[in-house]
């Protein structure tokens, strides 16, 4: 299968989106948005998926380390019911646990500033999952 995918990083306050190739091969940040509530997120994604030709969407799922769900876990999935509601896209759940920290210390050594790293650690956490999610074979 080809086309790009689309990974999110959701978060009560910030989103990351990330794109791989049309070839699925490599993964790089594309952008954080502000949540702005369901209605907004969903309107994005539908704008990112045409914009993009996106054929899949892969959700981070922020689960505990033990591997159980969190309140964040479930938040998290409803807001991925919301995007398979919204479109006709596949949209599948992977594992996010340290995504966030495996970006913030890729960010810290690209020498970004903690200001920068703000901007940045979400989408940039958003390229982990998708990375990780191309290295699985899954795609």
């Amino acid at each position: 299968m080809s086309g790009r995918i689309l990974a999110i990083d959701y978060g009560h306050k910030r989103i990351g989106l990330a794109l791989s190739d049309p070839l699925r091969i490599f993964a790089k940040p594309f952008k954080t948005i502000e949540n702005q509530g369901m209605d907004a997120f969903l309107a994005e994604i539908k704008q990112v998926c045409e914009a993009e030709k996106v054929s899949k969407i892969v959700f981070g799922m922020p689960y505990a380390i033990a591997g159980h769900d969190t309140p964040k876990t479930v938040e998290t999935r409803e807001a991925m019911e919301v995007i398979q509601s919204g479109q006709e896209l596949p949209v599948v759940p992977f594992d996010e646990r340290y995504s966030s920290s495996e970006a913030e210390a890729e960010l810290k050594k690209m020498g970004k500033s903690w200001q920068e790293a703000r901007k940045l650690v979400d989408a940039m956490a958003a390229a982990m999952i998708l990375r990780n999610y191309l290295q699985s074979g899954d795609a």
